[in-house]
């Protein structure tokens, strides 16, 4: 009988495709856009532009170009999606740069006792930006603009003048290189090339498939978002708003100082002009990843593929032979402009829902 009836039943029907995207959460929609975005890019980019884009290589360099740039657009992305923001990680980076390469060359440090060092100004900023935005309530944007123009101003003192590092066990370090067996090509004369990545990326990755646990399965994280969608709900749900807002700015800025190590390992240098309009290229990637700049909305996957499809964009618009930067500014402003219409559409969506 059993049998019958379960023979007889009629299978549900399945929901279309437009059904299932408008079930989609904001969040997931616009990571699946954001991806679409740059799978399509890139595969424009093989089919137009010659098979140096099918060198896995080339996605690699990707990678180790941008390693310093996924952790900060990581950190950035924190406190967007709890309704704030931190322009002053940029200059961080210069900062973090500068002090670990005196401390190297000048002091007679080592790579353990620089990246505590790094460490230190970030829990610094973490501590200083998130008290004052989460209890005294001043605007993230005058706190981080306060934070950006210390920054400046410390890392000129620390040293004032570009120069590379010559510690030993440093250069060991950023020499340092990861094979990928597999993915290596064979170039004009016969030679194997292997494929590798930096050490930066591992760090990289490794920052990006925590916070996306952290955000996804925490109740830290799960606060991140109430915050950001609506402060004061949350704080009638039992959230705790201003430990929440602390806790990502004290996060973004310690996980910024990490971005910047990784930004030190990649050039080998102090320089008060490093990682100059970093905060902008940060910010525009986790727009173009998905997050909104109203908050509670994101996703470090998206955050992740945001980077990725600005420097594919920047790629292959030099390989066109557009090699002026003006040419490069204009169309990340384009493709800026293509995700803030997504997103408008988004929460024009949430809206009517």
């Amino acid at each position: 009988m059993a049998k019958n009836a379960k023979a007889t039943a009629v299978t549900a029907p399945k929901p279309s495709l437009a059904k299932r995207v408008r079930n989609m959460s904001d969040t997931n929609l616009l990571l699946t856009i954001t991806i679409t975005v740059f799978v399509l890019m890139y595969l424009s980019a093989i089919l137009f532009l010659g098979s140096g884009f099918l060198k896995p290589q080339m996605f690699l360099n990707i990678l180790n170009e941008n390693a310093a740039l996924i952790i900060l657009s990581c950190a950035m992305s924190l406190v967007m999606i709890t309704g704030g923001i931190d322009i002053s990680v940029g200059t961080m980076t210069a900062l973090v740069c500068m002090s670990c390469a005196v401390h190297l060359d000048y002091k007679g440090g080592n790579v353990f006792t620089a990246l505590l060092i790094a460490l230190a100004i970030g829990v610094g900023y973490g501590l200083v930006q998130g008290y004052l935005v989460a209890y005294l309530n001043i605007q993230p944007f005058i706190v981080s603009l306060a934070g950006m123009f210390f920054a400046k101003g410390a890392t000129t003192i620390v040293n004032a003048t570009q120069f590379n590092v010559e510690n030993a066990q440093f250069q060991a370090l950023k020499s340092k290189r990861i094979y990928v067996p597999g993915l290596g090509s064979t170039n004009k004369h016969g030679i194997y090339i292997p494929a590798y990545v930096e050490i930066g990326v591992i760090v990289a990755l490794l920052v990006v498939i925590g916070l996306f646990v952290f955000l996804r399965w925490t109740k830290m994280g799960r606060s991140f978002y109430a915050v950001g969608g609506n402060a004061a709900n949350a704080s009638l749900l039992g959230i705790n708003v201003k430990l929440t807002k602390f806790t990502a700015h004290m996060m973004c800025s310690v996980i910024a100082s990490i971005g910047g190590f990784v930004y030190f390992m990649h050039v080998g240098s102090g320089s008060p002009s490093h990682a100059a309009g970093a905060e902008m290229n940060a910010i525009a990637s986790s727009i173009i990843g998905g997050t909104m700049l109203s908050g509670g909305v994101g996703n470090i996957a998206g955050t992740f593929f945001g980077v990725l499809s600005l420097s594919t964009i920047k790629n292959i618009v030099s390989a066109l032979g557009f090699d002026e930067a003006w040419w490069t500014n204009i169309t990340v402003a384009a493709m800026l402009c293509l995700f803030l219409v997504i997103q408008s559409i988004v929460l024009k969506r949430k809206t009517n829902k």
